[in-house]
């Protein structure tokens, strides 16, 4: 037990080194985690470390998910739901289709089944990496949207073509119609089952007397709850983690009425994602020597050979499908092509980033180890190591090139994106109106008499004019006691307003939701630094 403890808390050490190392010299740190796993598992005496699928299914990928879900705006989702819709499902069944073809062509006895199995399992490009790499880089709205939005929901594809292969090998029979009908059940039951336990949730946040620290714990178990809730009935979790994380997102206003609690949980879920993010790339590297001991008939040249053809023939594919998904659209339909043509650099970027992850490699390592007949598992290994050398070429290679492609393109925004200093000051010159019109109304007594009012209100009349200066609480310790308490409930229900006003903000297309989250944040703060809360 002690042996295990130092093992991880070393783990954990050695990753944030790694991490701060990799911001240093400005690479993203999931692909500085992987070479650097992939180098350290090459030193004498490091303890083999095995990546168990459990592990990732069911404890990594539901929260990495829900946060991912937390923060993608279901308005832009939505907006761009065909692109998102063609890449999420689309790509990944026609890269699984042609990747089956092509292997069960080069490999020799691969049959099309295994095909299938390997075409699902590295089919789906990883949320984190490409985020990773973009953060800093001007990168257009509409391509960060289309790339979060498709690896929110391509691993629930992917993962249902994994599993219909799989059952094929096991049981050697298969038919499309059912495995079509299957695929829409498996999907839309994973949405309700979100949609249902994210309300569960929702009541219990709202109506029940909770604590910041309660709401911030209650954050952590939904995720788990939606997915296992769903894999229960054998209905997709990932759907239902998605669907649950957008719908709670979206109604976060109404559950987590505190600056407290949202600072909070912002404080949880920050570190525990960069934990897990950190720790599974790093697992992807150190992983290498036991992939590579379990190859037995194939040689590493062989595994390499076949890694890198299919690599390169899932990157090719990608551009083959992002392109006439993106312009066919145009051609056949007179709405369409009243968006901003997107030209031939933002499909470009989309192309190049899909790089693969640790959905990949865990759902290859679940594939079981012997037949229903008792008999080994046909190429096990061998799908393994292909699936490793995909994620390291495509993690690496497009990672790597990925932001020298965008500066050489000179990549711009193509649609009519409001400037983000200019939706900040619009949002805080209509929560500046909203606050003084509250206090005219309901405390015109109070700014007669009470001289911190009078100021607040001299205070908001100044930050309507400039639109640029915050609300300043007053600080005075010669203010009587009671003014002070009167001073401070006053600014709470303006605060509380704000949030009112922001929350109509949210249903108008004018501010995105990204720069009105900005806004909500430092209301938080402000509340908290009024309040004085701090547990």
């Amino acid at each position: 037990m002690h042996h295990n403890l130092l093992l991880i808390l070393s783990l954990l050490f050695a990753v944030f080194l790694l991490v701060m190392l990799a911001q240093k010299i400005k690479i993203a740190y999931p692909i500085f985690l992987v070479l650097a796993g992939l180098a350290i598992s090459f030193i004498p005496g490091i303890p083999i470390i095995k990546l168990e699928p459990d592990l990732v299914f069911l404890i990594f990928l539901p929260p990495l998910l829900y946060e991912a879900a937390w923060y993608t705006s279901w308005k832009d989702f939505w907006k761009w739901k065909r692109p998102i819709s063609l890449l999420a499902f689309g790509l990944v069944f026609f890269t699984s289709t042609l990747v089956a073809y092509f292997s069960s062509g080069i490999i020799p006895g691969f049959t099309l089944a295994l095909g299938f199995l390997l075409g699902g399992i590295i089919s789906p490009p990883d949320a984190v990496a490409a985020t990773a790499v973009l953060k800093g880089l001007e990168v257009p709205k509409r391509v960060l949207t289309i790339l979060e939005g498709e690896s929110l929901v391509n691993d629930a594809s992917s993962l249902i073509v994994f599993r219909f292969a799989l059952a094929a090998i096991l049981t050697g029979t298969f038919s499309f119609h059912e495995a079509a009908a299957q695929f829409f059940l498996v999907a839309s039951m994973g949405v309700v089952v979100g949609l249902a336990g994210a309300h569960i949730m929702y009541v219990i946040h709202r109506f029940l007397p909770t604590t910041p620290a309660i709401d911030a714990a209650l954050t952590v178990m939904t995720p788990y709850i939606l997915f296992l809730t769903a894999e229960q009935f054998h209905f997709s979790g990932v759907m239902a983690v998605v669907s649950g994380g957008l719908f709670i997102s979206y109604r976060s206003h109404e559950v987590f009425t505190t600056g407290t609690t949202r600072i909070n949980m912002l404080g949880v879920w920050v570190t525990m994602i960069f934990i897990m993010n950190a720790v599974v790339f790093i697992l992807i590297g150190l992983e290498l020597p036991e992939i590579i001991n379990g190859l037995g008939e194939y040689s590493i040249a062989q595994g390499i050979k076949y890694g890198l053809l299919v690599s390169g023939i899932i990157i090719l594919l990608r551009f083959l499908w992002v392109f006439p998904a993106t312009h066919i659209p145009r051609w056949l339909n007179a709405e369409i092509r009243k968006e901003s043509n997107p030209g031939w650099k933002g499909p470009l970027v989309v192309s190049w980033a899909g790089m693969r992850g640790v959905v990949s490699l865990a759902t290859a390592l679940s594939i079981p180890m012997l037949m229903n007949d008792g008999t080994a598992f046909p190429h096990r290994n061998l799908i393994i190591f292909i699936t490793f050398i995909t994620i390291f070429v495509t993690l690496v290679v497009q990672g790597l090139t990925l932001p020298l492609i965008i500066k050489l393109i000179k990549l711009k925004e193509i649609d009519n994106i409001i400037p983000e200093d200019e939706q900040q000051t619009g949002i805080n010159l209509r929560l500046s109106n909203v606050a003084l019109r509250r206090l005219c109304d309901k405390y015109a007594l109070e700014i007669q008499e009470n001289e911190l009012v009078s100021i607040l209100k001299t205070n908001l009349e100044h930050e309507v004019a400039t639109s640029q200066k915050r609300l300043a609480s007053l600080e005075c310790d010669t203010t009587q006691i009671e003014e002070r308490e009167d001073y401070r409930k006053i600014l709470l229900d303006i605060y509380a307003t704000q949030r009112i006003e922001l929350f109509q903000l949210r249903k108008e297309k004018f501010f995105s939701d990204e720069e009105i989250r900005k806004a909500e944040i430092q209301l938080d703060l402000n509340e908290m630094k009024v309040s004085g809360a701090a547990h």
